[in-house]
């Protein structure tokens, strides 16, 4: 079965010198909440492509009415800001896959910046620090505030797009947030709004609106996930 990843754009698009933010869920939601939240708390994002695989589970997100693919691109251009936004968590099998699609994408259209989120399980202090792969983005997590992670292992989607971008010199940023066990992710995917918004000019997060909003998200994201389960059992065994 062919594991090609498919973006179909809806509109064109231009957010040259602009960014890219990878919202697939990895080890919990949080990045996924964090990136839906971001687009429902800053204004003027549009639906702007879907992504879509042989591999991807067969199902359809409705959401206010609307039927649409589980994995998506919200561009807002005056921002130049680009969200792969998913409902579902990808298999282990399609990371490599979906990282090496989202540098192409940013790279043909002239991006800046790609920002990624993973879990990290630390009990040290703060609660968000970062990775970066070149000089560029290493300062702009200085100038965020967000420190800068010296030794550790970022697995996954962020680890390959970390590893690609180091040895292409693509603009990218991970930030890794504190993982728990048990208890909700849209805390962590808060906090990894925030942060974002720190990092992509013109991004804001209102933390009371976003706070329950995050909530709200990570419940639609749960039940997607419980009812593409089977779906997912009958591709991969």
């Amino acid at each position: 079965m062919n594991n090609e990843i498919v973006i179909r754009e809806l509109k064109s698009i231009n957010i040259e010198g602009g960014y890219v933010i990878d919202g697939f869920p990895y080890a919990g939601l949080a990045n996924a909440i964090a990136t839906e939240s971001l687009i429902n708390t800053t204004s003027q994002f549009e639906l702007a492509g879907v992504l879509d695989s042989e591999l991807f589970p067969p199902i359809s997100i409705i959401r206010d009415e609307i039927p649409g693919f589980p994995a998506r691109i919200f561009v807002n251009e005056q921002l130049k800001v680009a969200v792969f936004s998913s409902y579902l968590t990808p298999h282990e099998s399609l990371h490599r896959e979906v990282a090496k699609t989202i540098l192409k994408w940013a790279n043909d259209h002239k991006c800046s910046l790609i920002v990624s989120s993973s879990a990290v399980k630390t009990e040290e202090k703060p609660f968000v620090i970062g990775v970066a792969t070149t000089p560029e983005t290493k300062k702009r997590l200085a100038d965020a505030d967000i420190p800068v992670l010296k030794n550790g292992t970022v697995p996954g989607i962020p680890g390959i797009l970390l590893n690609e971008g180091s040895i292409t010199k693509t603009n990218v940023i991970v930030l890794l947030y504190k993982g728990q066990e048990t208890g909700p992710d849209f805390r962590a995917g808060a906090e990894i709004c925030m942060a974002m918004a720190k990092l992509v000019p013109g991004a804001a997060c209102d933390l009371r609106t976003l706070m329950s909003e995050a909530e709200n998200v990570e419940q639609q994201m749960k039940q997607a996930e419980e009812e593409a389960g089977p779906l997912r059992d009958a591709i991969y065994g």
